[in-house]
């Protein structure tokens, strides 16, 4: 599958326009033409958590996942053992749930291209031993 994946802080930028790479992450993400991939816990984490007093964000995330702009491919229920297995391996480095589910959902459907403002996926590896690209330009984060 072609396709890119999406992590929780370039979708926050987006909809966040006091965020600093909202310029940046709005123009990554509207130069993209291959389907959006994510997973459960980065839509959790963008709503309930970091867009939760940004009035309306939250329903606009699952707007885009509802319209299927950002698509959700694999389920936790049928991951969580390789997922856990990721946390694991990553223990060193604090991988949160989000990072894991990435992981794991680019191994799954051989995708490597990632959206994401997390320098730790310059660290992490995806199947056998493959690195992520990151596809937002950002300077020193």
């Amino acid at each position: 599958m072609s396709a890119v994946l999406l992590d929780t802080g370039v979708t926050v930028a987006c909809l966040d326009r006091s965020e600093q790479y909202h310029e940046v992450c709005a123009s990554a993400l509207s130069h993209t033409t291959l389907p959006l991939v994510t997973c459960e816990a980065v839509i959790a984490e963008s709503c309930c958590y970091l867009l939760r007093k940004l009035h309306g964000a939250a329903e606009a995330v699952l707007a885009n996942v509802a319209s299927g702009m950002f698509q959700i491919p694999v389920s936790l229920t049928q991951s969580a053992e390789r997922v856990r297995e990721i946390l694991r391996k990553y223990r060193d480095m604090d991988a949160d749930l989000a990072d894991a589910c990435l992981i794991h959902l680019a191994t799954e459907l051989g995708v490597a291209d990632i959206l994401t403002l997390d320098r730790d996926f310059e660290h992490y590896r995806w199947g056998k031993n493959n690195p992520f690209t990151m596809i937002v330009p950002l300077r020193g984060k």
